[in-house]
């Protein structure tokens, strides 16, 4: 009976194996160079056809591209060009270290929040330019959603659209990201943890009334940052893929050049 459930769980091992082996083929490993020289790990999810639209996607603090395995298939899903990228600003997340961070570490280089600024510039230009996409939506997560709206704020160059996920003032007015988003004019969409609404409310609020706008409260308890939308962490993702599907559609459609 012993060795039968041996050869059962040697089977079911292998099986398990190759169906993580057929998900993770997905996703095409790149590597590009930050404007400071250093190393930037990512992945890039391809949705069938030419896409002309990206989503490029930052994590959160003390994490890895890994926080987008589950998020990055769904919107490649929905035709959009997928870029997850390791910030130097984090460790791992789900097992999947930050690649990235290491070599900053390595490289005695700054691993503070802000210090992942030209990594996240560096990754939409290598979407607009090696990936080819005509559009580029940036999505952040906590430090990374701040950060994204800083720059969307003074760079109007930068992203065609953000959505950002537990933004907030993390870093001391350098950048300042109420002051920032009070200058977008792309589409923005916010939302958090249902007991986060008013670390974001002022915020949103700075973002011109004239900018499509979204800010998202929702009904059930949520998460902090992108977790929001992973089914084994979040309770509630349904309604957070919901909100974004339809900010989505409605400003920043796949096909949309």
């Amino acid at each position: 009976m012993s060795r039968f459930r041996s050869v059962i769980s040697a089977l079911t091992a292998l099986t398990l194996s190759a169906l993580t082996l057929a998900f993770n083929a997905q996703a095409e490993p790149v590597q590009f160079q930050s404007a400071d020289g250093l190393a930037i790990t990512g992945e890039v999810t391809r949705p069938e056809g030419a896409p002309k639209t990206a989503i490029v996607l930052f994590h959160q603090a003390g994490s890895s591209r890994g926080e987008y395995v589950t998020i990055a298939p769904k919107l490649a899903e929905k035709g959009y060009l997928v870029l997850a990228i390791d910030q130097r600003s984090g460790n791992g997340f789900g097992g999947v270290a930050n690649e990235t961070a290491k070599r900053a570490r390595k490289a005695s280089m700054g691993t503070q929040y802000t210090d992942a600024i030209p990594d996240l510039q560096a990754a939409v230009a290598y979407a607009r330019g090696p990936l080819g996409a005509e559009k580029v939506i940036v999505w952040g997560s906590s430090y990374s959603a701040a950060l994204v709206l800083a720059l969307a704020g003074q760079d109007a160059g930068f992203a065609d659209g953000v959505l950002a996920f537990s933004p907030g003032e993390y870093f001391s007015g350098q950048p300042a990201v109420k002051a920032n988003a009070a200058k977008i004019t792309v589409p923005v969409f916010i939302t958090a943890a249902k007991s986060e609404a008013g670390q974001w409310s002022a915020i949103f609020k700075a973002i011109p009334e004239a900018t499509a706008k979204t800010g998202f409260v929702p009904k059930g308890t949520g998460l902090h940052g992108s977790s929001a939308l992973i089914p084994d962490r979040s309770t509630n993702e349904d309604e957070y893929w919901a909100a974004v599907e339809t900010f989505l559609a409605q400003n920043l459609p796949a096909n949309s050049g």
